[in-house]
């Protein structure tokens, strides 16, 4: 369930900023940067920028995330807290991912065969659908962030400060 609050336009810039860089760093840097350099050969020893770019965001996100406790608004305080918990699920899917791949790593002896490549993919794949998971939901919160709308947890969990939502007049009558 979501509840919706009625927010300056200043609240509203600043309660996107986590969600563009957590939608920058899953489409320009885990999709479009990734593919571009695998895809060409030539590049390929700088994939390194890939998890640079990622970690330096997350760390960015979480920082943030701390620091609006206390020097930020409760609604925008709330869309950095969003934001680091949907940080944190694409880390844990990264950690399974590098944990799957380092066990067929370690089973093959460091000589992979094809059959490794297989069960890699298979490990690859449950990321990139997080990833894409985590993609519309970026969206959809940067959407929310800009009319107001945050999740009933945000409220339970941060109580202090919080505001009171705008109150349906239909919702309301019933």
């Amino acid at each position: 369930m979501t509840m919706q609050f009625e927010i300056s336009e200043q609240e509203s810039k600043k309660a996107k900023i986590p969600h563009e860089i957590f939608l920058t760093n899953l489409i320009f840097n885990h999709i479009l940067l990734f593919v571009a350099i695998i895809s060409a050969s030539s590049l390929a020893k700088y994939v390194v920028i890939v998890p640079v770019f990622s970690v330096l965001s997350l760390l960015y996100l979480f920082y943030g995330a701390h620091r609006a406790k206390t020097k930020a608004s409760w609604y925008v305080n709330g869309h950095w807290q969003l934001c680091a918990r949907r940080s944190r699920v694409f880390l844990i899917m990264i950690g399974i991912m590098l944990t799957i791949f380092g066990i067929i790593w370690l089973v093959s002896g460091g000589n992979l065969r094809p059959q490794h490549w297989a069960l890699g993919g298979a490990a690859f794949l449950p990321t990139m659908v997080t990833v894409l998971v985590l993609i519309i939901m970026e969206s959809e919160a940067l959407h929310h962030a800009k009319i107001g709308i945050l999740p009933d947890w945000v409220k339970d969990r941060f109580p202090e400060g919080s505001l009171e939502p705008l109150v349906d007049e239909a919702a309301a009558a019933e």
